[in-house]
């Protein structure tokens, strides 16, 4: 067993609380790179998207907390992307 898979047994509210902000880190990470691909800019983005460029920013800087589905999935959309959702076992 690695530390980190130690760590995270020896506290699970931690983990717990690791994979959220990681998800929110991937999001980000994602629109900024499919920005660039795209060569879009925060401004057009927000433009395509009907949204102000602050929504744009906080999806950048991994505040997607702040960025309801209806955005979200309207800024996808004009990356090309949409949310799929899939069901998934659940533990415990």
């Amino acid at each position: 067993m690695t530390t980190f898979e130690q760590f995270f047994n020896e506290n699970p509210d931690q983990k717990a609380i690791y994979e959220k902000e990681y998800n929110d880190f991937l999001l980000s990470e994602f629109i900024v790179e499919k920005m660039k691909e795209e060569k879009i800019s925060i401004r057009e983005l927000a433009r395509r998207a009907d949204v102000s460029p602050t929504i744009i920013q906080k999806l950048r800087s991994e505040d997607a907390r702040k960025v309801n589905l209806t955005t979200l999935t309207s800024v996808l959309k004009c990356l090309g992307y949409q949310i799929k959702l899939e069901r998934i076992p659940v533990l415990g």
